[in-house]
């Protein structure tokens, strides 16, 4: 279900549906630890620049918190609903947690609390899987609904903008590194690029 990176590019840590997390080593093609969640793992990040915790986002309702020296969970937090993504600002400080129950919730890491919901009347996730997305700048927010747009909004909760172009659903949205563009995905098998005029 998700995949990123540990520490040096030679080991993954993967979230899967059998209620697993399974870290591999990539030199020598195999699974070195498997840390037993006890639901579905939706999504999951890596939370510093060595790869030392992992946040995974589940089924159940619950962020888990891991830390990968030690084989147990450090700390879980219950949500109001199913989480279907997680995505970090690039200092490391805000989590976006995007949730069955239709909102995104940005939490601070420093303060371990949720500090914005953001929401919409017409905004309804598309998916179990649907996924949001922090600008390069860690100041917007972005995030596709079932209605066929993708809803932007500022950090401090404000919908800023919506983005037209797709006719279904759309299940994932991703910001550039680079420049300020979206690259989004739906239902209707149509990747589409937004990029700022």
């Amino acid at each position: 279900m998700a995949a990123k990176y540990l520490q040096e590019p030679v080991k993954v840590v993967t979230g899967s549906h059998d209620r697993t997390l399974k870290i591999w080593d990539l030199r020598s093609i195999a699974c070195i630890e498997t840390k037993f969640a006890g639901s579905s793992c939706n999504d999951l990040v890596t939370t510093d620049s060595l790869g030392s915790t992992i946040i995974s986002g589940h089924y159940d309702k619950k962020i888990r918190f891991w830390d990968i020296r030690t084989e147990k969970l450090a700390d879980d937090i219950l949500m109001p609903a199913r989480i279907t993504s997680l995505d970090l600002s690039k200092d490391f400080n805000y989590l976006i947690c995007s949730i069955r129950d239709d909102t995104i919730q940005l939490f601070d890491l420093r303060k371990n609390q949720v500090i914005t919901t953001f929401s919409h009347e017409n905004f309804k996730l598309s998916c179990d899987l649907a996924r949001a997305s922090f600008n390069s700048g860690g100041t917007k927010i972005a995030c596709g609904s079932a209605d066929g747009l993708i809803y932007i909004w500022n950090i401090s909760g404000h919908l800023e903008a919506t983005l037209k172009g797709h006719t279904t659903a759309v299940n994932a949205v991703s910001w550039s590194t680079n420049f300020n563009a979206i690259a989004s995905v739906g239902k209707g098998k149509k990747c589409i690029i937004y990029t700022e005029s």
